[in-house]
């Protein structure tokens, strides 16, 4: 038998407790580096995941935001042709800046027409004042002959009744004393005409007011011929150029204005819970990638358009949708910036995230604070 099956034999006898292995051949078992980051993926999800159903209701966040402002068209409120245009697309004004020029050439022939109709006024109410002044000086007379017609015929009285004259004489002194009290009353009633013709005195006389309110109507319509920048803001959306025709009620171009701004965003009913107005909200702009700007909630909206109906006569449109589950529907929410800072960054439709705070839960708000500075940084790619 050869050496080789003598020891194999030797094995076999030895009793198992007895065999040992050298050190050099023991395998140290390690940790599977793949199974290892599984898990921390896991558990990472599982943290992103119970933070987002606790977040929709005590920290919502949402990309469905952007920047608005008020949208003001500039509508010339007189007619005319354009003389000058002293803006361009797009271009920044300063409250009081000129935007364009109508030509003034009829409004100031107007204005004219006027102060025309108003210097008639004024001298139709001196003639007027003449006439009343006539016709006080009518009535004076008047009654003086009523006194004059009645000592008269007070004295033929007497001689009728000493029968020195007769019953004739004595008729035409009593006609006498009818006709002068008539002109007496005539006097007062063309006195009464004059007056109501000359109507009120100074500026409240109605001729004079109707000749004022048309000479400031003109003054109005002149100064309207140059279109003045409303407030702080942009030009957008230019239509016209020189010699353009420009109507009243028209828009001519368009105005945002920029002293005012606001973030609309549109969160899910499931966000809205617990939303109060002045809750504290972080803004991440994309316009501003990395920075952060701070407001508040300035309302929350409590209606949308759902209306499936249809005009009168036909029937009810009905939407027919597919799926597990049903689109959330979405109300609009307002916040407004704390300060003026975002000022010259506040680009009409201009996207944002935003993360809202409705409490003081430091673990919630936590995340919400990383999260809205790691979508602040990621808005740098896109």
């Amino acid at each position: 038998m050869s050496e080789r099956e003598l020891n194999k034999e030797k094995v076999k006898e030895t009793p198992a407790a007895q065999i040992t292995k050298p050190e050099v051949n023991v395998l140290v078992e390690t940790a599977d580096p793949v199974r290892r980051i599984t898990k921390y993926v896991l558990a990472i999800t599982a943290l992103i995941f119970i933070w987002y159903i606790i977040a929709d209701r005590h920290a919502p966040w949402s990309d469905q935001a952007r920047v608005q402002t008020y949208v003001i068209p500039i509508v010339p409120q007189v007619s005319g042709r354009v003389t000058e245009v002293l803006v361009k697309q797009d271009q920044i004004v300063s409250p009081g800046d000129v935007l364009f020029k109508i030509d003034p050439s009829d409004y100031q022939l107007a204005v004219e027409d006027a102060e025309a109709a108003l210097e008639l006024a004024g001298q139709e109410i001196g003639a007027g004042m003449a006439t009343v002044v006539t016709a006080q000086a009518q009535l004076v007379v008047a009654e003086t002959n009523v006194e004059h017609v009645r000592a008269q015929s007070a004295r033929v009285f007497e001689m009728e009744e000493k029968n020195v004259l007769s019953h004739s004489d004595g008729d035409k002194a009593r006609a006498a004393i009818k006709a002068s009290k008539a002109e007496v009353i005539s006097a007062k009633a063309n006195l009464d005409k004059a007056k109501q013709s000359l109507g009120k005195a100074g500026n409240a006389n109605p001729r004079i007011r109707s000749a004022l309110a048309k000479l400031k109507k003109a003054q109005l319509d002149l100064s309207r011929t140059v279109v003045l920048a409303p407030s702080l803001g942009g030009i957008t959306n230019l239509q016209i150029d020189i010699g353009f025709y420009a109507k009243a009620g028209a828009a001519a171009m368009t105005f945002i204005e920029g002293n005012t701004a606001w973030i609309q965003v549109n969160l899910r009913e499931n966000n809205l819970a617990n939303l109060a107005i002045g809750n504290s909200v972080e803004i991440a702009l994309d316009v501003d990638p990395g920075t952060i700007y701070r407001g508040k909630i300035s309302s929350i909206g409590f209606a949308v358009d759902t209306a499936s109906t249809s005009a009168v006569g036909s029937l009810a449109n009905v939407e027919s949708k597919s799926g597990w589950l049903r689109d959330a529907q979405r109300f609009p929410v307002m916040i407004t910036f704390d300060d003026d800072s975002t000022k010259g960054k506040r680009r009409l439709g201009g996207q944002a995230d935003v993360q809202i705070y409705t409490g003081d839960n430091w673990f919630v708000n936590s995340l919400g604070w990383a999260w809205i500075r790691v979508l602040s940084i990621l808005s740098y790619v896109y």
